[in-house]
């Protein structure tokens, strides 16, 4: 258990690095969204060789046909957490931005347990929970500040 804790603390280490090197891209090649189109080139060439590597099997058009609609999005919702975090960690600075997001994907996270939603467990938003919430905003506005 604590490998897979030490494994998601470094992944989510690498976010602030991750906003710095493409608000560097973003700079260089003028825009925004070429600094995430490339990252997402980068991103995309690195997975298909690591499964070529692994021989994953493709999948077959039926299960593919048979995916929701919704599960398509997540490209969508990648492209957009990438373009905002490229235009906005040279504004906001590593930490600010960094903050917001977590108290943003801890408010999301917070309701879709509530609720079940995309396939997580349900877990109904309690006392703790709310006061958790809260604390991370207010992080932010002392990180902010200060």
């Amino acid at each position: 258990m604590w490998l897979h804790f030490l494994t998601v603390l470094v992944a989510g280490s690498m976010l602030p690095m991750q906003a710095g090197i493409n608000a560097g891209l973003a700079r260089d090649w003028g825009h925004p969204l070429w600094a995430a189109a490339v990252s997402f080139g980068v991103g995309t060439l690195v997975l298909t060789a690591a499964a070529g590597l692994l021989r994953l099997a493709l999948p077959a058009w039926q299960q593919i046909a048979d995916i929701p609609a919704w599960s398509w999005s997540g490209g969508l919702l990648g492209a957009f957490y990438v373009t905002v975090m490229v235009i906005f960690a040279p504004k906001l600075g590593a930490a600010t931005l960094l903050a917001l997001v977590v108290a943003g994907q801890m408010l999301a996270s917070t309701l879709l347990d509530h609720f079940g939603l995309l396939g997580f467990p349900q877990h109904a938003i309690s006392g703790p929970r709310v006061l958790g919430v809260l604390l991370l905003f207010s992080g932010v506005i002392l990180i902010r500040k200060f």
